[in-house]
């Protein structure tokens, strides 16, 4: 294998690794971005006569969630299978 292609592989590994890794925070961020952007999506704010599953289910906070959840369970195990390899 000549330099130039093990040089590509692994600029090509790279990106992978910083696209995944980053892949958590970016869907946290727009998420927050979101709940800023239609404050009137969250009523928590004002909760008058809503009901447990309305305050709870909201689309901004399901979105900072699951890219808590990505960032914690899949990208952090997957990182670390990449760097192993």
């Amino acid at each position: 294998m000549t330099t130039s292609t093990a040089t590509h592989v692994e600029t090509r590994t790279d990106l992978r690794t910083r696209i995944v890794g980053a892949l958590g925070p970016a869907t946290i961020l727009a998420g927050l971005v979101w709940a800023v952007v239609q404050p009137w999506r969250i009523t928590l704010l004002h909760p008058h006569d809503q009901g447990f599953w309305w305050l709870f289910v909201e689309p901004p906070l399901l979105v900072v969630l699951a890219g808590l959840a990505f960032h914690r369970f899949v990208a952090r195990p997957l990182l670390e299978d990449l760097a192993e390899g």
